[in-house]
């Protein structure tokens, strides 16, 4: 058998894609975050059901909403917002984001290449991180807690910010993420969910104060 042979029967290994860049992981991260909050969509009874390939997501709070639509924009994925209005004594909007079917591969794509690249960078070691990383690090624990907070089910007590999730992955991420932007933060179980906390006063200023909306895109760190 010549060697061309051989190397014709190995198996070809599928090559990893490439890492995204820190702009486009910012957001990419930012909106697997924000799919993570939220339960999966619900189909009622008199409406068809999104054809199979289309991505479909809810959120039951329009500035959520509009965030998400502003980060896909920005991703270059096209979307239509759907708002629905239920209830009956007390009335209620649901917000139904839908990605197109010809774009629904490249929109999970990036959704998972953003969660599996931003989870690495802030649960991984930091010691030895460029300043550069560094602040890149603290951009992603900051879209984090934006997401949980505009997603998430808020737990708020006399004492403490808490945020009720059912994705433990996420979970772990707001705890690091907390401690890179200086907050303690504690993770409890709580019925049905889990409960990531930080105190009420300085900390939860801090949390608030950082997870606010940042200018649509930052130069890129040198």
């Amino acid at each position: 058998m010549t060697s061309e042979a051989r190397l014709l029967d190995r198996p070809h290994l599928l090559s990893s894609p490439p890492p995204l860049d820190w702009l486009t992981l910012a957001d990419a991260f930012e909106v697997a975050c924000l799919v993570r909050c939220t339960p999966a969509p619900t189909v009622a009874t008199h409406r068809p059901a999104p054809p199979p390939h289309r991505a479909v997501v809810e959120f039951n709070r329009e500035d959520a909403a509009l965030r998400m639509r502003q980060l896909l924009i920005r991703l270059d994925v096209p979307v239509e917002h759907e708002v629905a209005t239920g209830g009956l004594r007390r009335r209620y909007q649901l917000h139904r984001l839908h990605v197109p079917t010809a774009q629904a591969l490249r929109y999970a794509a990036l959704r998972e290449a953003g969660w599996r690249q931003g989870r690495r960078e802030l649960l991984g070691p930091a010691v030895g991180s460029s300043t550069p990383r560094a602040a890149w690090r603290t951009r992603l624990a900051s879209a984090a807690w934006r997401s949980a907070l505009l997603a998430g089910g808020r737990h708020v007590r006399r004492h403490i910010l808490g945020i009720r999730l059912a994705d433990r992955e996420l979970a772990a991420v707001l705890v690091r993420s907390a401690a890179q932007l200086e907050v303690p933060a504690l993770l409890r179980p709580g019925t049905g969910c889990l409960v990531v906390s930080v105190a009420d006063g300085p900390d939860r200023l801090r949390i608030m104060e950082r997870a606010a909306l940042a200018p649509a895109r930052l130069p890129t760190l040198a």
